[in-house]
């Protein structure tokens, strides 16, 4: 059986959504905070159990029977996060799942200046160490995140920013793609895989170029100090931790940690990913 957690999030669901194409409903099952959530599933035939990254017990459960299961990484971060993920592991481990999948990031690296990377690359150490079969899915940085960081501009027809760098914008879909070809076919991902990224890399000021094309009216793209964007994001009611980690995208950006373009995507998916322009296209008609 196929277990995938966090299927009522984004990636989650798409995973789920996408395995239901390839695989029988009862070959699935899916670990979940609000089995509530996720009674559509249910009626679809998927097993749904409750599954919560800090009760060891409910993952036991949730994992039950499983051969494959994708650990989708969690949103907090620092030693939380790292201690839910191995919670996970060892859950999966305890299961007898013979293959762990894990979505971790283009950017994992111990020594980034973005803290969630550091939170993949102790996850990936965590994977290497299990004896387990495992895939760590690098996922190129969503481009979901790309079109928040335009939302303020496109009301006030400028994109206030730190400097930051190129960044290879990847879209959910694409992803979650990949994700079920690894799920599915073992002999085509194993280990840290490559970024999965589309193939090309952009920086704030080319997205602001793309939107303005796109919504026929200029949106600038102004560079502002880390200090002065801080301290009207906290101005604006963002918690100052919060505040400090945003700040820490735009520093990796700079050292171009989220700039590498790769093949293996679109060698996986065999045609061309969504590029962020075609991705803003779809979003910004609406």
């Amino acid at each position: 059986m196929i277990i995938v957690t966090g299927a009522n999030g984004q990636l989650g669901r798409a995973i789920t959504e996408r395995l239901l194409q390839r695989v029988p409903a009862a070959r699935l099952g899916v670990s979940v905070r609000n089995p509530e959530q996720a009674s559509a599933l249910a009626e679809r035939g998927v097993r749904v159990r409750r599954g919560a990254f800090e009760d060891a017990a409910s993952l036991r459960h949730a994992f039950e029977g499983a051969s494959h299961v994708l650990i989708v990484s969690v949103n907090s971060t620092g030693e939380a996060a790292v201690r839910q993920h191995e919670a996970a592991l060892e859950a999966a481990r305890a299961a007898g799942a013979r293959r762990v999948l894990y979505t971790s990031h283009m950017g994992s690296n111990p020594a980034s200046h973005f803290a969630p990377m550091r939170d993949h690359a102790a996850t990936e150490a965590l994977l290497q160490r299990s004896g387990v079969s495992f895939t760590s899915l690098r996922n190129g940085f969503y481009a979901a995140s790309g079109l928040m960081l335009l939302e303020r501009a496109l009301d006030t027809g400028k994109l206030v920013a730190p400097e930051d760098g190129p960044v290879s914008w990847t879209e959910h879909g694409d992803l979650a793609d990949a994700a079920v070809i690894a799920l599915t076919d073992e002999a085509r991902l194993a280990g840290v895989t490559p970024p999965l990224t589309a193939s090309a890399a952009f920086d704030l000021a080319d997205i602001a170029a793309i939107a303005s094309e796109l919504i026929g009216r200029s949106i600038a793209r102004v560079t502002v100090s880390d200090q002065a964007f801080r301290a009207d994001m906290v101005s604006h009611g963002v918690p100052e931790q919060q505040a400090d980690m945003l700040l820490g995208l735009f520093a990796a950006s700079r050292q171009r940690e989220f700039a590498a373009v790769d093949p293996t995507l679109e060698h996986l998916l065999g045609r061309a990913p969504m590029s962020m322009r075609q991705y803003l296209a779809t979003r910004l008609s609406r």
